[in-house]
Formats: C-alpha cells, structure tokens, sequence
C-alpha cells in the first residue's frame, strides 16, 4: 500500500465566496487516489499520482481550497477490480471528500458503486469505457475523452486520412478493449469493414499467435487498443515493426505517450495515434498555468508530463475550483458546479464539461518520426459524439 502523503502547496483559485456548510469542517481536505501502483501499469500511476501531489503542493501554496490544505491519499488498485473495490472502502472509511482515479475501466466500473454508497465524488482521470458516465454514478466526471470521442476519431483517421478499407482490430479483451473496438466499427463509412479482431489479455506481451492471424485476414490498416502503457503496448509496436506487415498502424487515442515511444524505441517509428495534451507545443507551451504544472512535475519526477499526468493534474485543478464555486465539498453540488459547466483557466486552456460530466477538448492526431511526436491536423469531433 502506499503511503499517505500530506502536501503543503497550491494554485489560484477562482469562485463564489464560501457558504456557511464550507466552514463547518476544520482541517485538510482529503483527497483519495487510486491507480495501479506496482504491476504492469505501476510506472504510469505512479505519474498521475505524482502530478496529483504536484497540483496539490501548487493549490496549498495559495492558501488551499475554501481556506483548507489538500492532503493526498493513494491506494494501489493493482490493475484489477478486487483491489479497486478495496482501495475505494479504505478511503471512503478515511474520510476522502473526492476519488481521482482509477486508470484501468474495469478497475472505475467496479469502484464507483462503493463511492456513490459512501457519498464520495468520483473524477475519472483515465479510464474510457462509456459506461463510466451515466452509469453507476450519475455525479461522476472525466477528464480523458471516452471510448466514444477515441472510436470516433480513429475510424476517422483510419478511413479519411489512411483511407483503409479493411481494418483489423488488435483488442484488450476487456471493458476498454471491446468497448473501443466497437465505436471504431460503429464510425466506420458503409464502404469500410473489420478484416479480423483479434483479442488479448490486459497483461499480454507477446502478441505473435495475434499478429499471424491478423497478417492472414490481409487487412489495409491496423488499429489497436491497449492501455498497458510500460508494458503490452510498447511490446505491441516492436513485434508490430519486425513483423513488417508493410500497413500503416493506428494506437487508440491516449495509448502512444513519449514515454510508450521511449521503450518502444525505434519500433515506435511510423506509428499513428491522437491524443489532446502535448506540453511542449502550442497552445499548452504558452499556457502559464501548464508551465507552472511543467516546472513542479519535473521537480517530482525529473520528467515531462504526458497526457495522463496532465490529466492527474487538471483534475484536481478543476475539482478545486468547483469547489471554490459551490462553498463546499459536498458531493452533488460539486458535481453541479462542474456538469455543463466551462472553466477558463486550466493548464489545458478554456475547457467545458458536457452535463453528463464528461471534458471537451480539442484531439489531434500525430505520428511518431525518429521517436519523437509530430502533431498533425485537429480531428473535429461533432458534439453529439462528446455526450456519448
């Protein structure tokens, strides 16, 4: 288990003056985090937790939120359900007023009827399977773009851009995989069709009885999911790159991060994907909020953020500033004070929340050149897409 962090730091915080309910309880306000924190995913949730205290340290450096220090709480889910639920009691019975968190979707799916029943507001850093919102919990928020937006902007790519016909699906067999596989499919034009899926455990590394049978079903394009960001996906582009299928390969949004490319190595080179955060590209450079997030990751970590972390950090960041808005940490106000809501001044620039809870922003694609991200055009994606 990991240790509990107590942090002195923080960020401006704009909003209504308290309410009487903000100042009938004393003392820091909990924050609980649960990601995989050894296993296979271990590496990235030690990052978002990272940037989680680091955006915390930030906010209790301007005096905190409704004038209380943030104290951070992480649990380790170790990437499955079972461990999940019991990080998410834990923390319920520590008194946490908010859960950030988890990365894996079957990990949220099993948590978030444990946080409703504790009356603790879950914000969903990670995780893409549409049921996360709208489902167990209806005040729940996301940060990443879901299943939907990902599907939507890879059958997209796939078909305008790689102007593919026949695609063939490289899946997780879980509630991340699937559910992303089958908004690729649903987004597909009439004119275009899934070759072959082939499936995978979540902790998978050698994906070659995959890779025959995808070679075999001759498709024009390649799309796969994996969540397994120091692990299964880095293996999946070498072997994807000595197999030498001569097809181009589209990684779901979010699961091609530097740090993805940097294991990989050169069998990252060529790889397409989309994702919404670059740190060191406009217009996030420019962003003094991100630098600022920049300067006290680095300081924690030695590294640069991804996606994830700056996922991490924008939570807490918007989460502080809604509470500021509604004079209290309770659970359903909060959530109002984010659902349908926009914020202007967050290290991703302006963002607007569906009223479902779920973050709008702008997703381009990229391809990997010398191991390195070379960001691409914007990928529009139409609002109805977002409220899926």
């Amino acid at each position: 288990m990991f240790a509990v962090a107590t942090l002195a730091a923080g960020c401006a915080n704009t909003g209504t003056a308290s309410t009487p309910n903000s100042t009938q309880k004393t003392g820091p306000i909990k924050i609980g985090v649960i990601v995989p924190l050894s296993g296979a995913a271990g590496p990235n949730g030690k990052h978002v937790l990272a940037s989680i205290e680091a955006e915390a340290e930030l906010i209790n450096t301007q005096g905190g939120v409704v004038g209380r220090k943030l104290e951070v709480i992480a649990k380790d889910d170790q990437s499955t359900p079972a461990s999940g639920v019991s990080a998410a009691t834990d923390l319920v019975g520590q008194g946490v007023e908010v859960v950030m968190g988890g990365w894996n979707s079957p990990v949220t799916l099993a948590l978030q009827p444990i946080l409703v029943r504790g009356n603790v507001l879950n914000i969903t850093t990670i995780p893409q399977n549409s049921a996360i919102l709208g489902g167990a919990d209806d005040a729940a928020i996301r940060m990443n773009a879901g299943n939907a937006v990902g599907g939507y902007v890879g059958a997209q790519f796939l078909s305008k851009t790689l102007h593919a016909k026949n695609i063939g699906l490289l899946l997780e067999n879980d509630a991340y995989g699937k559910d992303a596989g089958a908004f690729v499919e649903k987004n597909l034009p009439s004119d275009a069709k899934i070759a072959t899926q082939q499936l995978f455990a979540y902790t998978d590394t050698d994906f070659r009885v995959a890779l025959s049978s995808l070679s075999a079903a001759k498709p024009d394009a390649v799309f796969s999911a994996d969540a397994a960001e120091s692990s299964g996906q880095p293996a999946l582009m070498k072997q994807l790159s000595v197999a030498n299928l001569g097809i181009p390969y589209f990684g779901a949004l979010g699961t091609i991060s530097q740090n993805v490319i940097d294991v990989a190595g050169i069998g990252a080179n060529g790889a397409y994907s989309a994702d919404l955060y670059f740190p060191l590209a406009e217009p996030w450079a420019s962003n003094a909020k991100n630098e600022a997030f920049i300067k006290a990751f680095k300081g924690k970590t030695g590294d640069l953020p991804d996606k994830y972390s700056a996922l991490g950090a924008q939570s807490v960041d918007v989460w502080a500033k809604a509470v500021e808005k509604a004079g209290t940490t309770d659970r359903k106000k909060v959530a109002d004070a984010v659902h349908g809501q926009t914020f202007a001044d967050t290290l991703l620039g302006k963002v607007t929340f569906t009223a479902h809870g779920q973050m709008i922003s702008p997703i381009y694609a990229f391809q990997v050149k010398d191991q390195k991200v070379q960001v691409l055009d914007e990928i529009p994606v139409p609002a109805e897409v977002w409220t899926q």
